[in-house]
């Protein structure tokens, strides 16, 4: 999300402080599509016309993308475990975080999307819950759940269901780093196959980031949390963290994060922890360093550009801000548009060049990722969507 330097502890509202007023009676409504002026236009989009058309759907109910809302509207569902940095804070406090993603969806995406916080950490009610509502979308952007259990949620969610299930804290922010890093490569005349590549944070993100950068070409990955670099002779590594062993063990040795970093290519940091000057500095020549926690960074953009080529952050007021909202629309869009059954390795990867390819000749040490208000995105990264989908199969509206 965009930084500000609003101060985020606060007992209550002040009257006076504009986001308040911003965010009073919420930040989205729902509002008609067809008129209702007169008994005739009552009689067609309610009873007795209306009756008509659920007859049709009933006997048909691939009908329900063309005659209802189902073919252009997502749910964006939280439980409000792992809300911006605030953490737990519960789905009734994760709603203006909710209604700002649906907006999002809007304003880029031409997207209807619609906030649903639920009032349960279980996972298995989670699942249950997401799978009753999903005839009423097109599309499910989970947002907001904690890790590990957001794994499981999206894993079970995509076995049960035939639309889109997306979990943009992992795969947005994952896409948006990968079309940073093309570009940055190629700035610094790297092949992706070559970088030495740190990742501080073995949450979503962080694992999500390491998949796609695995995907991409990247081969050697070293990923940190608090005890260190992960790898295959840890004791007590999680289902996650264990996976995360193995797919860099031909990397990834025993260390601390400073260890990790020297000579190393590229910091990607999505912890919120702090990463001492000395570290950055020990980094190879023309470094890349992509700071991303929000609002505070791992290290102070100031700070890195002292000794990296490019720095990167998820903040709006320095250069190259990694936000997913160049994703996240763009993604929904093109599912949409061609009923993708689902969003594949392949599609993600198409929208994080999509997204690179717009910088072209412009690129530099601070343009290495478009604008999120660059008109181009969304409609880029719909279209590598929808043609990947057509190329793999996934789509059922093929033209």
């Amino acid at each position: 999300m965009v930084a500000t330097d609003i101060d985020l502890h606060t007992d209550s509202p002040d009257p006076d402080d504009p986001v308040f007023a911003l965010h009073r009676g919420g930040k989205m409504m729902i509002s008609a599509s067809v008129p209702i002026l007169n008994a005739e236009d009552l009689a067609m989009a309610y009873t007795p016309g209306v009756a008509r058309v659920c007859e049709a759907i009933a006997a048909d109910p691939e009908l329900a993308h063309e005659y209802t809302w189902v073919s252009n509207t997502v749910a964006v569902v939280t439980d409000g475990t792992a809300v911006l940095g605030l953490g737990d804070i519960g789905p009734a406090a994760s709603m203006p975080v909710m209604e700002g993603k649906a907006v999002l969806f809007k304003q880029f995406g031409g997207v209807d999307a619609i906030p649903v916080a639920l009032a349960t950490k279980d996972v298995d009610e989670i699942v249950e819950t997401i799978v009753r509502l999903a005839p009423t979308f097109g599309g499910i952007n989970l947002e907001d759940i904690s890790s590990p259990r957001c794994f499981e949620i999206e894993r079970r969610l995509i076995e049960r269901l035939d639309i889109p299930v997306f979990h943009d804290d992992q795969h947005g922010t994952a896409i948006v780093t990968l079309a940073a890093l093309i570009n940055s490569a190629r700035l610094t005349d790297r092949e992706l196959d070559d970088l030495k590549v740190v990742i501080s944070g073995a949450g979503a993100a962080g694992v999500a980031i390491m998949k796609m950068l695995q995907t991409a070409g990247v081969r050697k990955i070293a990923v940190i949390d608090r005890s260190g670099v992960i790898h295959p002779g840890r004791v007590n590594l999680d289902e996650v963290k264990s996976e995360i062993a193995e797919l860099t063990a031909p990397w990834a040795k025993a260390g601390t994060v400073a260890d990790a970093l020297d000579g190393a290519d590229v910091f990607i940091g999505v912890s919120g922890g702090t990463i001492p000057e000395a570290a950055v500095a020990s980094m190879a020549p023309d470094a890349i360093v992509f700071a991303m926690a929000n609002p505070h960074p791992e290290v102070h953009p100031e700070i890195a550009m002292r000794h990296a080529r490019v720095v990167a952050t998820g903040r709006s007021d320095f250069p190259n801000q990694i936000n997913n909202v160049l994703v996240f629309p763009g993604i929904f869009r093109g599912a949409l548009d061609v009923r993708a059954t689902r969003i594949s390795e392949g599609m993600k990867l198409a929208a994080a060049h999509a997204i690179a390819d717009l910088v072209g000749d412009d690129l530099s040490e601070t343009y290495v990722i478009p604008s999120p208000f660059d008109p181009r995105v969304a409609a880029a990264v719909t279209r590598a969507v929808t043609d990947t989908a057509r190329r793999e199969g996934l789509a059922r509206r093929p033209y």
